[in-house]
């Protein structure tokens, strides 16, 4: 055998040692996969430890949860209004007289599996009207940001069989964050009264099992913001199983965000 030959076929053998060697790696990747797919749940995350306590969150979503608004100039608030426009679309009352169901109040709403899967599960309706003044139908004012007096929405983050409230009733409140903050940012009304948020809309079974879910939002609207002032606003939720006082987690049961109504 030539030594041209002798390359040749040494060449070979290493050519099918690393097909060999890839091929096998692959393959136990692939089954490595197959095995832990097995074991994860298509509707429920199998880790939610991050997400024991449920944050809150505004609306209208701006950059740095500053709500600036200059009454006089509508290209500053319209963009508020267009947001708002859209997020509450899903709670018009037609739609979920369509989708979601009328539920009673003051209870869980659960749909236990018992052995056999419970899919889709049913939302309970929450429609666009119980937010009165802030609900923007047939509303000149573009949920007050027009007049100076703007509505704020506040949501809980979703999280996954939790039981908001552990059977109790609870409600979000609002204040200033300091003795300046809450002189400037005057009165304030809610919706739902009180800032009341209902036991039916919990638990929450995860975007695949509840298609038509809509979380429970509260409407804050400010009468009598100081103007040309910054002003810190806290809404905290005040519930019996959702801490708000963890210093490492600055949006644990709670929300600040910055207010602001400039007129000339």
């Amino acid at each position: 055998m030539s030594q041209a030959e002798g390359r040749v076929i040494t060449s070979a053998f290493i050519l099918l040692f690393y097909l060999v060697f890839y091929g096998f790696l692959t393959a136990m990747f692939t089954l490595t996969m197959w095995v832990m797919l097995q074991t994860v749940s298509d509707h429920t995350p199998k880790y939610q430890d991050r997400l024991a306590t449920p944050g809150l969150m505004i609306r209208p979503k701006t950059e740095n949860l500053d709500v600036i608004v200059n009454v006089s100039d509508t290209e500053s608030w319209d963009q508020h209004v267009q947001k708002l426009n859209k997020f509450l679309e899903p709670y018009n009352d037609s739609i979920q007289a369509q989708k979601n169901d009328v539920c009673r109040p003051g209870r869980y709403y659960e749909q236990p599996d018992n052995g056999v899967l419970n899919y889709p599960k049913r939302a309970c309706q929450f429609n666009r009207t119980q937010l009165g003044d802030c609900s923007g139908i047939g509303d000149p004012t573009h949920y007050g940001y027009s007049t100076g007096q703007p509505c704020v929405f506040i949501k809980m983050n979703r999280v996954i069989n939790f039981y908001a409230g552990a059977n109790q009733s609870m409600n979000v409140t609002c204040v200033g964050k300091r003795d300046e903050d809450a002189e400037n940012l005057g009165s304030f009304v809610m919706f739902p009264a009180n800032g009341n948020i209902d036991l039916m809309y919990f638990p929450y079974y995860g975007k695949k099992f509840h298609v038509n879910y809509t979380q429970p939002l509260v409407a804050v609207k400010f009468l009598n913001v100081t103007p040309n002032v910054e002003v810190n606003v806290e809404c905290r939720i005040n519930a019996a199983n959702i801490a708000t006082d963890d210093e490492r987690d600055k949006f644990a049961g709670r929300v600040a965000f910055k207010l602001r109504i400039n007129k000339t």
